[in-house]
Order: C-alpha cells, then sequence, then structure tokens
C-alpha cells in the first residue's frame, strides 16, 4: 500500500465541476515520488471512502469549492474530522464530507486529509450540463496540481522514510490513473 492518495473528484459532464478529474490527468502524467498515487474518482464516491480506509497515511483530495471568490480561485484546506454518517447518502449526489463521514463507518479515513479546491465559474445549464472546463478554471489545473506536489513534498519533510514516510527523491515505479492498474516502467 502507497503512503499518499492524491484523488481527483468530479463530472465532466458538468463543466467546472471536471476541475479534479483535469488536475489528476495532468498529476498521472508526471513524475511522482514512490508511494504516490494519483486517481481519476470522478463521481465514484464510494470508491474514494473505500481507497481513504486501505491504509493511505495522507489524502489529498481535488474538487470545486463554492466560497464566493473569483473563479479559478485555489484554496487549500484541511477538512475537519467528519462524523459518522447520520442519514442516508445518494451514491450518485456523493459530496467530500459525506465520503469523509462514511470512511468512519467503513473504518476510519487516512492519518490526514486535505482538500485543493478550486471556485468554479459555471457547471453549464442545470439540465444540460456542459463539457469542458471554463477558460479560469482550465487556468488553474496547473497551479492545483503545482499546490498538491508541494503538499506532498512538505508531508514527506515531516514523514522521512525512518519515520515511514516516502522516499523523497526516487521517480515513481507505477502511478494509478482510472484504472487502479499499475503501469511498467
Amino acid at each position: 500500500m502507497n503512503s499518499v492518495l492524491v484523488a481527483g473528484i468530479g463530472n465532466i459532464f458538468h463543466g467546472d465541476d471536471g476541475f479534479g478529474v483535469a488536475v489528476a490527468g495532468l498529476m498521472a502524467e508526471a513524475p511522482l515520488p514512490t508511494g504516490v498515487d494519483v486517481v481519476d474518482f470522478g463521481i465514484r464516491g464510494l470508491d474514494l471512502a473505500f481507497a481513504l480506509t486501505g491504509g493511505y497515511r495522507l489524502a489529498i483530495l481535488i474538487d470545486t469549492v463554492q466560497r464566493g471568490e473569483a473563479p479559478g480561485t485555489l484554496y487549500l484546506i484541511e477538512p475537519e474530522p467528519a462524523d459518522p454518517v447520520e442519514e442516508a447518502i445518494s451514491p450518485h449526489q456523493i459530496e467530500p464530507t459525506d465520503v469523509l463521514r462514511l470512511t468512519r463507518i467503513l473504518g476510519g479515513p487516512c492519518a490526514q486529509v486535505l482538500l485543493i479546491g478550486c471556485e468554479p465559474a459555471s457547471f453549464g445549464p442545470p439540465d444540460e450540463g456542459r463539457i469542458g472546463l471554463s477558460g479560469e478554471v482550465a487556468l488553474a489545473v496547473p497551479g492545483a496540481a503545482e499546490m498538491a506536489l508541494a503538499a506532498i513534498a512538505d508531508w514527506m519533510r515531516q514523514n522521512p522514510p525512518e519515520a515511514g514516510g516516502l522516499q523523497p527523491s526516487l521517480p515513481s515505479s507505477h502511478t494509478t490513473h482510472e484504472t487502479l492498474q499499475e503501469e511498467t516502467s
């Protein structure tokens, strides 16, 4: 089991909601330290909940976040520990906060969770959606990937290999993306 999970979240058929998926796609193409998994979870919130119970020590969730700032604004958020789910969750509209609540029931989330969020401009018409990110949000994708890499580097400095952290300078022996299968080097 790897130590760090970077999880792209969102629906590519709803405009800027595909932000997390776009960041995961960009990061999956980049060289990463050994022990980092990048996964495009899309709208598979239940899969993400199960993944968070799989022994990761750091999870970085990437999604849109509406806080009223200018579209494309990036946020680094450390979510509060979530209480267990008290009401039914729709598997079709599961939010990151719901995922964190569900992980408490399934055995507990990983040690640390961060959320990199981007202020959206548009999700498209409610009944139609829209494919593709707005210009402002598309421009924020590389910055979000850099933010995630910086958070991983900070975590690695605080969790050196002898304390169970990652190997900081080795290229990735495998990266997972969408299919959750190892790539050959």
